[in-house]
């Protein structure tokens, strides 16, 4: 995840070096906080929570006896990891419901922070578990503001309530809110105006939204990329308007991340969702656990866990494991796992996600080419169905036509074809190293097996 990146890195090399400490005295631990602090002022962590961070952790790790431990390092990565969660809001923060519905949610932020965007996000949030939100189209001064609501609206089929721009944002969410009544919706979502800077006139009106609709969730959508400053204009917003959470959009963008480990400490507002992405379902609720395993190198397998079953069909997954185990692997199948793949969401996203991935040498430097993948799944759709089955049937003549109708070279096809017979035979040797009671040859072997092959087919 790139929000962290730079963050990430230097953390994982501080700890590094007391990983391999048999013993870890008070002037590693005050060598590895100054290091640390520096870290995430550069990260543009407000410089206060900083200061608050380093005395907790180093009062934990100095006064726990790290000394004696058994390995002393882990014990103060494993502080940090705690204190990281804590300054994060210590556990997932989820939405407020209403005892009687509909619940309403109400946004707020500055302009071009992505207000209308995460609106439609929430929305196809809330549709997964069934519940049938409505959107309120109460931002009347920002030209097409309404228009990029409804096409949203449309995109994941919710409905849109909107009186145009002639009319108070005030009455239009009276009225849309009893529109939600009438019409049996369980949230409603207020889409409020934003300006480019917090002014007297905008407060105004959005605390008079607020005393007519007497929202269960006031959220503030807050750009992450711009870092210190999306801390003030929370603090700022907190303190007119009560939040009640806070949405960090582009947390994948090149930011410095400082925002995300900022927010909670200075306005005791907690992050409720983060957004990843441009798409429509790019919205995640907020672990600060897994945020701060991920921040530290350590990955995070549960996010990826629950990607993988809301994505992937189990009975699919284990056929293919059956096929790879027996070496009965075809084209076929490897059109289908990419597909499955493909449903997690980008791949260096997924990859971010494995403990690890940053520190296996050339992991970091490999960027997923999604065009690539397009022209490996162009070959594999050029071939005729026997072809896909059995490729050993794919001759010279096939191969130029193959390459002819999927517009590649082919030396791509020839590449693709050799790097698909590598994975078969790795898959037969893998097979028959995992004996009974795990890899032959113990982890050396694995090891050397996927240092050797370790190929992507893209």
């Amino acid at each position: 995840m790139a929000a962290f990146e730079s963050l990430s890195s230097r953390l994982q090399n501080v700890f590094s070096k007391l990983r391999g400490k048999g013993k870890v005295s008070e002037e590693d631990v005050s060598e590895a906080m100054r290091e640390v602090r520096l870290a995430l002022l550069e990260a543009d962590v407000n410089f206060k929570v900083v200061k608050d961070f380093i005395a907790k952790v180093k009062e934990r790790a100095i006064g726990l006896d790290v000394s004696k431990s058994f390995t002393p390092g882990m014990v103060v990565i494993d502080i940090v990891n705690k204190e990281l969660t804590e300054l994060m809001g210590g556990t997932q923060s989820k939405l407020a419901k209403a005892n009687k519905p509909p619940t309403v949610i109400m946004m707020a932020g500055l302009q071009g922070a992505g207000k209308t965007t995460t609106t439609g996000k929430l929305a196809k949030l809330l549709q997964k578990s069934n519940n049938k939100p409505l959107l309120i189209a109460c931002d009347i001064y920002r030209p097409a503001a309404i228009k990029q609501l409804q096409v949203l609206g449309e995109q994941i089929n919710a409905p849109v309530f909107s009186l145009g721009d002639q009319t108070s944002p005030v009455e239009i969410a009276r009225a849309g809110l009893q529109h939600a009544k009438e019409n049996g919706n369980d949230y409603v979502i207020i889409d409020t105006a934003g300006r480019l800077h917090i002014d007297e006139e905008l407060m105004e009106e959005l605390k008079q939204i607020h005393q007519v609709t007497k929202p269960d969730e006031v959220l503030l959508v807050v750009d992450a990329m711009t870092g210190q400053d999306a801390v003030n204009v929370a603090q700022s917003f907190h303190e007119q308007l009560a939040l009640t959470g806070v949405v960090l959009t582009k947390l994948d963008g090149d930011t410095r991340g400082g925002a995300a480990l900022s927010v909670k400490a200075v306005t005791g507002c907690p992050i409720k969702f983060a957004a990843m992405g441009e798409k429509i379902d790019s919205l995640e609720p907020f672990h600060p656990e897994r945020m701060a395993s991920r921040i530290l190198g350590m990955g995070d397998m549960l996010s990826l866990i629950e990607k993988a079953q809301s994505n992937i069909d189990a009975d699919k997954a284990k056929e293919m494991e059956r096929k790879m185990r027996t070496a009965e692997f075809t084209f076929d199948d490897f059109l289908e796992q990419m597909e499955q793949v493909r449903n997690l969401g980008p791949l260096d996203q997924i990859m971010d996600m494995l403990p690890g991935m940053n520190k296996m040498k050339g992991m970091k430097d490999m960027k997923v080419d999604e065009k690539q993948i397009g022209r490996v799944e162009a070959i594999v759709r050029s071939m005729t169905k026997e072809e896909k089955q059995k490729p050993e049937l794919l001759n010279h003549s096939r191969r130029k036509r193959v390459a002819a109708g999927s517009g590649t070279t082919i030396v791509e096809v020839n590449r693709l074809i050799k790097q698909f017979d590598d994975m078969k035979k790795m898959m037969k040797q893998f097979s028959s190293m995992m004996g009974p009671k795990g890899p032959k040859g113990g982890k050396k072997g694995l090891k050397g097996m996927l240092s050797k092959n370790m190929k992507f087919p893209f």
